[in-house]
């Protein structure tokens, strides 16, 4: 826990020395399209103080930095930073999932992930890196480039390359579109230039849509699914993306699990003919 909090500090500390407390607040402020008046209200604090804040006219308290962090919805990493900067120490632990006070979160993980085969499920980390998945995975990966599962592999790059999932992929359009626009999110609430980086390299690969085609009209679906080729099959998926609730740690903060599900009935006997064996 504390070795790895040392290397945080350090990191943080560097960028601290050349970004002043006002000036990331105020960064964050914009980022969220925030005014000086709309933040101090939702924090209710004055907005001359925020303003006097911004400017370095005044030092906040370790309290008000983070009262303002909460309102701005900053991730728990770069609040430790802005409690650097401010010349405070940083209040949150990263720890490993592998460390000893992670054991619950850790089997928790694992039963979910048992508990949701014969359909596929992963844990992932803040740039999308694969954390953990069931056996079930194997349905959607079967037959990708081998290098795209080496660790640290990365999902949106295993779904989309072209020596990846896409080709098999029926909705590529459409189903990249999506996870584009959720990369970009990601991208802009976290203010993480990896995850730019990423969508930058992502955009490149052929048949990545950007932008959602339009819609035709039918309304057939409830759900976007993800429509792959499967031998002579079709199979269908939709997920769902969940948190954990209440993080006080950087790890739980930044993790995120998936789930697939089948879209239809063909789909979810296929995946328990997997199981159940010739």
């Amino acid at each position: 826990m504390f070795g790895s909090m040392a290397v945080e500090t350090a990191v943080a500390a560097a960028g601290a020395r050349s970004a002043p407390i006002g000036e990331l607040l105020k960064t964050w402020r914009r980022r969220r399209s925030l005014s000086q008046l709309e933040l101090a209200l939702e924090a209710d604090v004055s907005s001359r103080h925020v303003s006097f804040v911004e400017t370095g006219r005044a030092r906040p308290s370790r309290g008000m930095v983070l009262r303002l962090a909460e309102h701005l919805e900053i991730p728990l990493r770069e609040r430790n930073r802005l409690l650097l900067a401010a010349g405070y120490a940083p209040l949150y632990a990263e720890r490993s999932l592998d460390e000893p006070e992670m054991a619950s979160v850790h089997q928790a993980l694992d039963r979910f992930l048992r508990a949701h085969e014969p359909y596929p499920a992963v844990v992932l980390d803040r740039h999308y890196n694969l954390v953990s998945a069931n056996d079930a995975l194997g349905a959607i990966t079967e037959g990708i480039a081998a290098e795209l599962l080496d660790p640290p592999a990365n999902a949106l790059r295993v779904t989309l390359h072209p020596q990846g999932m896409a080709p098999r992929i029926l909705n590529l359009s459409e189903w990249s579109a999506h996870l584009m626009h959720r990369l970009r999110r990601q991208a802009a609430l976290r203010a993480d230039p990896e995850l730019d980086r990423l969508h930058a390299e992502l955009a490149a690969y052929p048949g990545v849509c950007l932008e959602a085609p339009q819609e035709d009209g039918s309304g057939s679906d409830i759900l976007l699914p993800l429509r792959m080729r499967a031998g002579d099959r079709e199979l269908a998926f939709f997920s769902t993306v969940s948190t954990f609730g209440t993080p006080v740690d950087i790890t739980l903060d930044e993790l995120m699990i998936e789930a697939f599900y089948p879209a239809n009935a063909s789909t979810a006997a296929h995946l328990l003919e997997g199981i159940a064996g010739p």
